[in-house]
């Protein structure tokens, strides 16, 4: 098959074969010319030319006869190629292809990558990425048509690797492709639950992309659709981003998309992140409405969005109207807000005025995007609207009514509703492996291990699966009850009765176990059985391991773990990683070793959080060393003066953010400079921790006070010259003390000491 090179605004068959197309039209588009196409055509006749007058010169023909063999023979391999993938004989192709010297034509070589990503198997989605890679070395990418090219972003996308997704389209956007709905619309999908800033970023660059064409032909398969408007109306979810919600929501209009099921179900989780419960029933009632079809994820969405307010009364509701087959559903959330009115307007009269006047001003900006949204909430059908049939709640509905009993510790309610679902007539009701590890996770959370095995025994007994899901849970169970041995039991029995591959959370968590009964060796040996299994250590894996052995007093071997982790080109190291680094060696008093950890942070642009500076703060409270307090108080104080003004740390990237401080490292500081008798910076900080809500700690502080400085300043014997450079110090002792509410010079009343209690 030939394919007529692309031209801008035009079109051409493409190579890829008919399992493919039927998801990816045989067209694509460019915003602008290709790479010159006359690359090709150049290189392969310059050497005939150069044949043809070396011949002349010297009377000979052989050149050109070599020339015509080495022809003929990348014909034939492209031939035998084109034939293999026609008779999607894909794994030999590939091997066709690895062991020709020649770079194919583009139709093979868009086949071979089309057929490869259709496979959708990690080795097929390396081979696929491999010929992008020597393609874009060796500038030939435009030889590849939008077709593959979007299938392997699609495959790429739906198997995990998103990054490389995204970047893909985004390439091909560079180049000059216009890639087909599907193909950006599955990355957008991907994105929106994994970055789903990134995912409004591209469906934004897309769109931009698309509207730039005045044909509506040209771009007919590239504009967004409605799948591809929930899958950006979902990110936009996640974020709790309203306005952009309803300005992409009003988009769909324009590009003649009408909002479905999902598209609704995406605003019910809009409105449990802006925390709007009291709407949930208008987006119920909008789909009855519009004779939109609804369908169980909705129902389920509704049940899930009451659990996650905690209100699993009305959840309870819900679900027992279906089991009843009632259709009044709309009738019963609005009877639970006219409960949740009457219940706000008690707690209403409790509060403070200004407290109202600031959820009531939010509340009206609210109310502005979900009246747009729901044109139906402002003024309300008299009567509540009946859905058009009964729907029989399903396992998947019980099962989130069971999370929320789990997450209130309501742990018989837990298990009833496993028997009750048991008992069910409908088999769409009857409890599944997510079902049970739900009551598995029950009664660990309730310390029930015993009865958490019964449970997977049951499990075994019955035939349902357990996955690893179910096994991790319960080794976070032993682990965080000290029992590693049954941990290491219950790991032996995942891999050899249940023959289920342990993974690295398995893994992470049996080195977070060993840390809660100091065994750093422990930890270590569990490290590298996961890595002679073949699992591959996470950026979790590193730091939990250089946690064991800070914890354990060995900074220098956690140190190791951390070199590790940066010759390791899977993970990428974090703050935490650093975070541990400087507490390994806080923990011993070693404060210079933990000053320059963080000053190797600061030279790779990692900026010192509260953690950091809780960490050397407590080393130096260790090491006795007041005078690195005193640095440590001026570094703080800057960085909390900045979130005062309220600089803008994206303003310019080398200065460090702004910093809040925790109760934990002022009070350290505090305390440090109080024993010290740095008595006018002990009042910088406790003014900083009333600024920032943190009520000071004055008993301790009074009796430090009273331990260590209740005779300060008061010999009769020091020279004139001596008490006259002590004067700030005593001033700021006064201070200190007119603040502790110890008897000072201001009140001008006489010491008397009484025990501490009184």
């Amino acid at each position: 098959m030939n394919i007529p090179r692309p031209s801008p605004c035009s079109s051409a068959s493409s190579p890829t074969s008919s399992s493919s197309s039927s998801s990816f039209p045989s067209t694509l588009h460019w915003l602008s010319p290709p790479p010159p196409s006359a690359t090709t055509a150049t290189t392969t006749s310059k050497p005939a030319r150069l044949c043809r007058l070396e011949a002349t010169a010297h009377q000979q023909t052989q050149p050109t006869a070599d020339f015509s063999l080495s022809t003929d023979r990348k014909t034939n391999n492209d031939q035998t190629l084109l034939s293999l993938l026609r008779q999607r004989k894909t794994e030999q192709a590939w091997d066709h292809y690895s062991q020709s010297p020649h770079l194919p034509t583009p139709t093979c070589l868009s086949r071979l990558v089309a057929q490869l990503s259709y496979q959708t198997t990690p080795l097929s989605l390396t081979r696929a990425r491999s010929i992008i890679t020597r393609l874009r070395n060796e500038r030939q990418l435009h030889r590849l048509d939008a077709n593959s090219l979007g299938l392997l972003a699609s495959a790429s996308a739906k198997s995990g690797h998103t990054l490389y997704a995204s970047s893909l389209i985004k390439s091909m956007l560079r180049s000059g492709y216009l890639p087909h709905v599907k193909a950006w619309s599955a990355v957008v999908s991907r994105l929106s639950t994994e970055s789903p800033s990134e995912s409004i970023n591209l469906f934004d660059s897309v769109t931009r992309r698309v509207r730039r064409f005045a044909d509506p032909t040209i771009v007919a398969d590239s504009k967004p659709d409605t799948a591809a408007y929930n899958a950006v109306l979902n990110a936009c979810a996640n974020l709790g981003d309203k306005s952009k919600f309803l300005k992409l929501f009003e988009e769909m209009s324009e590009w003649g998309c009408e909002p479905d099921v999902l598209t609704y179900n995406v605003m019910i989780k809009l409105l449990a992140r802006a925390d709007r419960k009291d709407l949930l029933v208008f987006v119920l009632e909008r789909i009855v409405e519009k004779r939109i079809r609804l369908c169980m994820t909705t129902l389920h969405s509704l049940v899930a969005a009451y659990v996650g307010f905690d209100d699993l009364e009305t959840a309870e509701r819900i679900v027992q109207a279906m089991r009843e087959q009632r259709n009044d559903l709309c009738k019963i959330l609005r009877d639970a807000n006219l409960e949740d009115l009457n219940q706000a307007e008690e707690d209403e009269e409790e509060e403070e005025e200004e407290e109202n006047r600031k959820d009531l001003s939010q509340n009206e900006k609210d109310d502005i995007v979900f009246e747009k949204l729901l044109p139906n909430s402002i003024k309300p059908s008299s009567e509540a609207r009946l859905l058009p049939k009964v729907y029989a709640p399903n396992s998947r509905i019980y099962t989130t009514l069971m999370k929320g009993y789990m997450k209130a510790g309501r742990v018989s309610d837990t298990v009833r509703m496993l028997e009750a679902m048991r008992h069910q007539g409908d088999k769409a009701s009857h409890p599944d492996h997510v079902t049970y590890t739900t009551v598995v996770s029950a009664f660990v959370k309730a310390g029930l291990m015993d009865r958490a095995r019964e449970v997977l025994a049951e499990m075994t007994r019955i035939g349902v699966p357990a996955n690893w899901i179910t096994y991790n849970i319960l080794l976070k169970g032993y682990c965080q009850q000290l029992q590693i041995d049954k941990a290491k039991e219950l790991l032996r029995e995942m891999a050899d009765d249940a023959e289920i591959k342990p993974d690295v959370v398995s893994y992470n968590i049996l080195i977070d176990g060993c840390i809660l009964i100091d065994d750093s060796a422990g930890a270590l040996a569990f490290f590298n059985e996961m890595r002679e299994r073949g699992i591959a250590p996470t950026k979790i894996s590193y730091t939990t391991l250089m946690k064991a052995f800070a914890l354990s007093g060995q900074p220098k071997l956690a140190n190791k773990v951390f070199d590790e982790m940066l010759r390791d080109p899977r993970v990428k190291v974090d703050l935490v990683a650093w975070n541990m680094l400087v507490e390994g060696y806080s923990r011993l008093g070693l404060v210079e070793e933990a000053k320059k950890i963080i000053q190797r942070m600061k030279e790779k642009g990692f900026y010192p959080n509260v953690a950091t500076y809780g960490s050397l703060a407590n080393g130096i409270s260790l090491a006795r060393k007041p005078g690195e307090a005193l640095l440590l108080w001026k570094e703080i104080k800057e960085r909390c003066k900045m979130k005062k003004e309220g600089d803008n740390p994206c303003s310019d990237s080398s200065s460090p953010p702004p910093l809040k401080p925790d109760e934990g490292l002022l009070d350290t500081l505090a305390d440090i400079c109080v024993r010290a008798a740095f008595f006018k910076k002990a009042l910088e900080i406790v003014a900083c921790m009333e600024e920032n809500g943190i009520p000071p700690n004055k008993t301790k502080y009074k009796k430090i006070y009273v331990e260590m400085h209740s005779r300060m300043f008061t010999s009769k014997h020091a020279s004139q010259a001596r008490q006259d450079r002590r004067i700030e110090r005593k001033r700021a002792a006064e201070a200190f003390k007119f603040w502790l509410g110890l008897p000072n010079s201001y009140y001008g009343s006489e010491w008397h000491f009484e025990p501490i209690d009184r």
